[in-house]
């Protein structure tokens, strides 16, 4: 049966939210899984640290390894790749789960927003691919999953928050490029999205996010973990749809990741 037992896996912004929901997927397989994120003291809105964190995946089975991380700083995501390869020996996969958002137009976007969001999506899923790569490249299996949308240039999806698309689409063509750059090594360099909205906290603070109306984290952890079980050389360069993984995997009822089964599920960004 595939497995995540005895891999190592560095998630970005690990501490909650859909990353933790993925943590904790490979964490029932025996995992070691390497929290890097920025929150170490709980933030006044949204629940979750690189402790608590830690301890729910220890308590799933996994073994832990908490950094404070914020990844747009080269030194920071350095020294935890650094960390982690000499706690457990290597990295088989990264996830580029880490983002941050604003749905805001061009006048009202901050420009320190901006830099935020390119700062974190772009340059954070790039700097975590360049530090994990050399140590990728002398894994068995070796994934990079990056939680970023199908590249479409319609500008429907650009015009309500061109800033957080270009960030997005950024993540995304890191996929695009990486997959093929490091295609013969062997590296998977694949993408993940939701079909719907999922219900994170993160998204319960959005005006009118409606996360009753999503899916929970789980359906993109289950989704992950069939890609990232996956032979990495024949699994490149694609760009996955949560419920399209999951029903190639054989399953045809996906209520129970609704998080209100009465209510019709909204759709998320970036997709027709």
């Amino acid at each position: 049966m595939p497995t995540l037992a005895g891999k190592t896996l560095f998630i970005s912004g690990a501490s909650r939210g859909i990353g933790l929901a993925i943590a904790l997927r490979a964490a029932r397989d025996g995992a070691n899984i390497v929290i890097a994120a920025k929150t170490v003291t709980p933030h006044p809105k949204l629940p979750g640290t690189i402790h608590t964190a830690a301890a729910e995946i220890e308590a799933a089975g996994g073994h832990a390894l908490p950094l404070a991380v914020d990844i747009r700083f080269e030194d920071q995501v350095y020294g935890a790749v650094e960390q982690a390869v000499r706690r457990f020996g290597g990295i088989d996969i990264l996830v580029n789960n880490a983002s941050a958002i604003s749905l805001s137009g061009t006048l009202e976007t901050p420009m320190k927003r901006f830099d935020l969001m390119l700062g974190v999506n772009l340059r954070g899923t790039f700097l975590c691919s360049q530090a994990c790569l050399p140590h990728l490249a002398k894994a068995a299996n070796p994934h990079i999953l990056t939680l970023s949308p199908p590249l479409n240039m319609s500008a429907k999806w650009f015009a309500p928050c061109v800033a957080y698309t270009m960030a997005k689409y950024g993540m995304s063509m890191c996929v695009l490029g990486m997959a093929e750059e490091f295609r013969r090594q062997g590296i998977a360099v694949n993408a993940l999205w939701p079909r719907t909205i999922i219900a994170t906290a993160a998204l319960q603070i959005i005006p009118g996010a409606e996360p009753e109306r999503g899916r929970t984290p789980e359906i993109m952890a289950d989704a992950a973990w069939q890609i990232l079980t996956r032979d990495s050389r024949t699994t490149t360069g694609n760009f996955f749809i949560d419920d399209d993984v999951l029903a190639g995997a054989g399953v045809t009822d996906f209520s129970h990741y609704a998080v209100s089964p009465d209510k019709p599920l909204r759709g998320d960004f970036f997709l027709d």
